[in-house]
């Protein structure tokens, strides 16, 4: 039967003032990563770019989100660094295949919309962009009722990249004997959060504000610490034509992530006393008694990305990560092997 009453799409959950105010806060972001190639406003149905300064593009793209790191944010309150740990994890993807960012764009989902919340979040996107020269030129904001549990939201993001055909990083080139070297991460990133979040504050007791032992700061400092951006020094061994294959260590760790750059025939030594593993990492280890394989398949252990690098190269790139204030390690080797994987010694 019909209602007597007059409903309205704020009685169903949506709430169209507070989008818009949403919307006015986004788009005060997104119009600080502008640049002369963005040809359409935060508004239109489409978002438009001009790709100039290539012979021959390839447009390399990726799409990502942040995983349960949202469930610290929501624990601590703190939502203005997640969207900077979403927009450097897709930096990184892409970078890895010798693509500059071009654009990004946002998805953000929510049960019940609250826009200052949502600027954080977008803020946090909009700061990742203009640190690597990207423009936000566009994304979605979507409030639905009954999806998502009261204080909780959703987030990924998507990004197009571009590199010359001739200038893409495939691994194709990479020998035994290529040198890996290291570049150290601070701290988890965006990925083993699931198991941290149960070591942390299942089993070990912690709260999300306790200081860690041995670690920097308390739970939520250290779990919040934004996933890095590789871009500037991956960059730049590019253009001194010394890099000739990269691996962005997720989901999977070194052990998973290295065999995806390197051709068939082909593995890797890992030497591990190379780096010492942050504090971080081994407090999870202990309090779970995690095995060694998990370990290294869940957590990156403090190395962030790895570079190839022929042996003749390697002094100029070490010079090079100096320069720019990179901390670097040698962490191993290339090495001839039946099947691609990834060796610990």
């Amino acid at each position: 039967m019909a209602s007597k009453r007059q409903i309205r799409y704020r009685d169903a959950g949506v709430n169209i003032d507070e989008a818009d105010r949403a919307v006015s806060l986004i788009r005060k972001h997104a119009r600080s990563t502008f640049n002369p190639c963005v040809l359409t406003d935060i508004g239109s149905f489409g978002g438009g770019f001009e790709v100039r300064g290539y012979k021959h593009p390839v447009l390399v793209s990726s799409a990502d989100g942040v995983g349960t790191k949202l469930k610290v944010a929501f624990l601590a309150n703190r939502h203005d660094t997640i969207g900077e740990d979403l927009v450097n994890h897709c930096v990184n993807d892409i970078a890895v295949q010798g693509a500059a960012p071009l654009f990004f764009l946002d998805y953000f989902a929510v049960g019940r919309l609250d826009a200052d919340i949502a600027g954080q979040v977008i803020g946090g996107v909009a700061r990742g962009c203009r640190n690597n020269d990207c423009a936000l030129v566009g994304g979605e904001t979507a409030e639905m009722p009954g999806l998502y549990s009261g204080g909780e939201y959703d987030l990924a993001g998507f990004i197009v990249g571009a590199v010359d055909k001739r200038a893409m990083l495939t691994g194709a080139g990479i020998r035994a004997g290529d040198v890996l070297i290291g570049l150290a991460s601070n701290g988890l990133h965006t990925n083993g959060y699931s198991l941290a979040r149960k070591l942390l504050f299942e089993v070990g007791g912690y709260s999300i504000d306790h200081r860690l032992p041995g670690c920097e700061g308390t739970a939520a400092q250290e779990l919040l610490k934004v996933h890095r951006s590789y871009l500037k020094p991956i960059r730049a061994l590019l253009e001194a034509k010394l890099l000739k294959g990269a691996a962005h260590i997720t989901g999977g760790g070194i052990t998973d992530n290295l065999p995806r750059v390197l051709p068939s025939g082909l593995g890797a030594e890992i030497r591990t006393a190379a780096w010492e593993i942050p504090a971080i990492f081994e407090l999870l280890r202990k309090i779970g008694d995690v095995p060694l394989p998990d370990y290294r398949r869940t957590f990156n252990l403090g190395i962030g990305m790895i570079l190839v690098i022929g042996p003749k190269g390697v002094n100029k790139a070490e010079a090079i990560l100096e320069k720019l204030g990179e901390t670097y390690y040698r962490i191993g080797s290339v090495i001839q092997a039946r099947r691609t994987r990834v060796q610990y010694r």
